[in-house]
């Protein structure tokens, strides 16, 4: 089992150049859960995980891993403790799916140290976890997307933190590829108590399997919590500009947003396709 650790962020400022993106943000990331981020595009979901991560610098606040400050630790130090699966990772030209995952293990190595059996056991098990050992001798570059996908999470899993951010994880992969990825989430998490924080564009699939939503708007939080508080039509108008309905989700008894759209105020469908036809047919 993985040990707790405490994420927070505390009035976190970031931006790009000119721009501010966040300005201001605090939140505390519950250990041994599932988080999941979401909001709309621009809104700085992928600016908050790079700068949990200390990819990006913030220009005001910090955020601690318990209790020190992730800018400030050695870099290895951090890479033992959190891991980071960013948006669309690219992998060397010709390198092999067994070498890649074999990458997650730098940080616990020292100079002029050898391979052991210890780095041995965590590949083998990153592989076996996300059904990926047949592929171990194949290059990574003639994968699907749902494969590669799968052998990325298998490098984090082998660098073995305690946390592990995942930006976009789904992002490119059709819906059983999706739930196949999120299934396996779950299954570390269950398993080893992982604290897992990714950010997902789909926010039923959000709803579905994390234990802890946060919502960001413009840049703030606006609002955090269990799915079934946060996910609401209320929110989903503010973060989104959407009109929607919640319902529970037959399958998981999780929150369920179904949009109403522009289109649908109680007119059936299959009325106005028949007009639109016929239209086209008098023209």
């Amino acid at each position: 089992m993985t040990r707790d650790r405490a994420l927070t962020v505390e009035n976190l400022t970031v931006g790009y150049h000119e721009r501010m993106v966040i300005d201001g943000l605090s939140l505390a990331i519950p250990p041994g859960q599932i988080t999941a981020i979401v909001g709309a595009n621009a809104c700085g979901k992928s600016t908050l995980l790079r700068s949990m991560s200390r990819l990006l610098s913030p220009r005001g606040g910090q955020v601690l891993l318990d209790g020190k400050a992730v800018h400030r630790m050695p870099a290895k130090e951090l890479a033992r403790q959190l891991g980071l699966l960013p948006q669309s990772p690219i992998a060397p030209e010709g390198i092999t799916v067994a070498d890649l995952v074999g990458r997650g293990r730098h940080p616990h190595q020292r100079i002029l140290s050898r391979w052991t059996s210890a780095d041995d056991e965590a590949v083998a098990d990153a592989l076996t976890v996300t059904d990926t050992v047949e592929l171990a001798d194949r290059p990574v570059d003639e994968l699907s997307g749902g494969q590669r996908q799968r052998v990325w999470i298998a490098m984090a899993l082998a660098q073995r933190t305690d946390v592990l951010l995942l930006d976009e994880p789904t992002t490119f992969l059709d819906v059983s590829h999706q739930v196949e990825v999120l299934d396996l989430l779950t299954d570390l998490n269950t398993a080893r108590g992982t604290t897992i924080v990714m950010v997902l564009h789909d926010l039923n699939l959000a709803a579905r399997y994390s234990d802890h939503l946060i919502a960001l708007g413009e840049g703030a939080l606006h609002a955090a919590g269990t799915p079934s508080e946060v996910l609401t039509p209320a929110l989903v108008e503010a973060v989104f500009g959407l009109a929607s309905q919640v319902i529970v989700d037959p399958v998981s008894g999780t929150p369920l947003m179904v949009p109403k759209g522009r289109h649908h105020s109680g007119r059936s469908a299959a009325p106005r396709r028949a007009e639109s036809i016929s239209h086209l047919a008098e023209r």
